[in-house]
């Protein structure tokens, strides 16, 4: 075992000294300890290669100091900046004090800052990564704390995060897990962004086979997002003369490229190919950056299991399955094939809110939605139709098992003209339960009477 104050890590360093003695002790990998509580401060990128076990040991904490010359991250993976895969590394018992330093401002062109990968902790391209006991109070705006893409095999536990952004930031990967949760953040303290915002997500794809387990949105004064936002996506071949705005995606020449411009609303018209192979490049009076070379037409979710959520923050939404449309990105370009996300469950969901009033919205297409053993407080599900040139809606199956009706709920689902459901009410807790449903829902079977609500 490496201890790292024998590499030079002190508390009563500035933090230049304390990221080079760190980036010395981790080097390599291997087991790595913080022995000795204190605050230590931090002004640069630490990189962990294959096969690093991190941990801090009890009153341990990274505060974040300012770098005049490049902030970036707190930790990164080595590979992450060359797309090669690691493997194995954990950390365990991480405080970060952030100390409104903002992590990985848009300066594209440092070699510390890879666009759209902007936690204070980013991990891109990595397999078996275990974070555990992590905390974070002071989360500022602009940047997520845990920020995770192009991943298999995930497992983050014990966590508290606070602050003004996303806690958790998932991107495109397969097989992750996050349990014992405590969030309190004005923005979604999950994410599962299969689409993204072109300075969001270093790369777009398919999120699969996750769970979301034991986890709290506390309460605060004021608030925006979600609790969990699952995003979808879906573009086209680039074609010349086609319209294009921020953040938006196109195939050419065998690589995904994606508009990268302010978020001003702004169209611009395409007449050349982008075909450079990496980086960012003006063509047309605007600029493609190419993001990767594996290539899909969509992106989203599938499989994917909430339980044991306890809702206590006043939101309008608690769970989106969802489309961005606005000036800083549409996530269906008009006629691409259309995403379908897959087989959402979610299990012993406790509205605690007394100002929680849609428990799931969802824009874009999906099959399946599982509601198993959840307790309803007035809340209930509103289908959305994208008003979107190409775009087809299935037939939802939503299935609502033991589900506890604990107040009225005048309306229990609402499904937008152009989209269809097919409703399953079963093992009610309360079978006396009445409520209305809107819309095309086709009432499959039902234990309790649900009445038909006019437009």
């Amino acid at each position: 075992m490496k201890i790292a104050a024998d590499y030079g890590f002190k508390a009563d360093n500035d933090g230049f000294e304390n990221a080079r003695a760190l980036q010395n002790a981790v080097l390599g990998g291997g087991e790595i300890l913080i022995d000795r509580p204190g605050v230590y401060e931090i002004a640069d990128t630490v990189m962990l290669d294959d096969g690093t076990d991190l941990r801090f040991c009890e009153g341990a904490y990274l505060k974040r100091m300012n770098n005049p010359d490049e902030n970036g991250y707190v930790f990164i993976n080595r590979g992450a900046y060359t797309k090669t895969y690691n493997e194995n590394i954990s950390v365990t018992g991480l405080k970060l004090i952030c100390n409104d330093v903002i992590a990985s401002p848009e300066t594209k062109n440092s070699e510390k800052v890879i666009l759209g990968l902007i936690g204070h902790c980013s991990f891109f391209y990595v397999k078996n990564l275990k974070i555990r006991n992590f905390e974070c109070l002071d989360l500022p705006k602009k940047n997520f704390c845990i920020h995770i893409c192009t991943f298999e095999n995930v497992e983050l536990e014990n966590l508290r995060i606070e602050g003004m952004k996303d806690a958790v930031h998932f991107g495109r990967g397969k097989n992750f897990s996050v349990r014992h949760g405590i969030f309190r953040t004005f923005d979604d303290p999950i994410a599962l962004n299969g689409h993204d915002y072109v300075n969001s997500n270093p790369e777009l794809g398919w999120i699969e086979n996750g769970i979301v387990e034991d986890c709290y949105d506390l309460d605060a004064d004021s608030t925006t997002g979600y609790f969990c936002r699952i995003l979808a996506g879906a573009w086209t071949d680039w074609h010349e003369g086609m319209l294009v705005q921020r953040s938006d995606t196109v195939v050419s020449e065998g690589r995904m490229y994606r508009v990268c411009m302010p978020g001003d609303g702004k169209s611009y018209r395409s007449v050349t190919r982008p075909t450079h192979k990496s980086g960012e490049k003006e063509y047309d009076g605007f600029v493609w950056a190419a993001v990767q070379e594996d290539i899909t037409y969509t992106a989203g979710c599938r499989n994917i299991h909430f339980k044991d959520i306890h809702l206590q923050k006043k939101r309008s939404v608690a769970f989106s399955i969802h489309f961005d449309r606005n000036e800083w990105s549409r996530s269906y370009y008009p006629n691409a094939e259309s995403p379908v996300q897959e087989n959402i469950t979610f299990e012993n969901i406790i509205s605690e809110s007394e100002d929680l009033p849609v428990l799931l919205w969802t824009l874009s297409p999906v099959d399946r939605v599982h509601f198993k053993d959840c307790t309803l407080k007035n809340n209930f599900i509103r289908f959305g139709c994208l008003r979107a040139e190409g775009i087809v809606y299935q037939t939802t199956e939503i299935m609502l098992e033991g589900t506890n009706f604990t107040e009225e709920i005048p309306l229990l689902v609402q499904c937008a003209p152009g989209r269809s459901i097919d409703l399953h009410v079963v093992n009610s807790k309360n079978k006396n339960f009445s409520s209305e449903i809107m819309g095309d829902v086709r009432i499959c079977e039902s234990d309790i009477s649900l009445g038909k609500r006019e437009r």
